[in-house]
């Protein structure tokens, strides 16, 4: 399986991004030298591609896999795969305050943790749907690593389409996100002009 082994803060400064929105508290005291340079627009489409791509965890091959589903799909092409993106279970773990990070959330999935309607499920790619009752299962609970995971996660908001139970560390998808419910820094346009060349 292929890892993604770039350091978070180095690729934040080249992206542009808040290491903030991935969960994480540390900052870069180093500036980005390459601010004053044009970009061209491709430069510009492929550095939305790549900021999606690394905010999901998503490598290339699956990224355009999801792209090709969104393409087929009814409706814009760009909030389908925002909408997909976001609906992985992975990202959904994460939005439910059950992980720091998004890395963090698609190990707790690999490791048998969590549940989605009283089945574990331990892949991070799986698509949730609305009414789906995702949790941390009973013999997780216990876990140190949940404790530490509230003490830092806990006093972040959950978004509006889900409702989380935090003392019993589950949660119902009220409904699939639409593109404004999604907080994510990304211009999809940009990236469905990259791929419909």
């Amino acid at each position: 399986m292929a890892v993604n082994r770039v350091p978070v803060l180095k690729r934040c400064r080249a992206l542009d991004l808040d290491p903030n929105q991935l969960g994480y508290s540390k900052t870069s005291k180093r500036k980005n030298l390459k601010a004053g340079k044009k970009v061209s627009e491709y430069g510009l489409q492929l550095r939305e591609k790549q900021k999606a791509k690394f905010i999901y965890g998503v490598l290339e091959k699956p990224f355009r896999n999801y792209y090709e589903k969104a393409d087929r799909m009814k409706g814009m092409t760009g909030e389908n795969l925002m909408v997909m993106l976001e609906s992985r279970l992975d990202n959904v773990v994460y939005r439910m305050n059950f992980a720091r990070t998004r890395r963090e959330a698609r190990q707790v999935v690999g490791h048998k943790h969590i549940t989605v309607n009283g089945r574990v499920v331990s892949i991070p790619s799986y698509q949730i749907k609305a009414g789906d009752v995702v949790a941390v299962s009973d013999k997780a609970k216990s876990l140190q690593r949940y404790k530490e995971i509230q003490e830092v996660a806990g006093g972040r908001l959950s978004p509006e389409w889900m409702d989380v139970d935090k003392e019993n560390m589950r949660g119902t998808i009220k409904n699939l996100p639409t593109r404004e419910m999604i907080d994510v820094p990304v211009n999809e346009m940009l990236i469905v002009e990259l791929y419909s060349k």
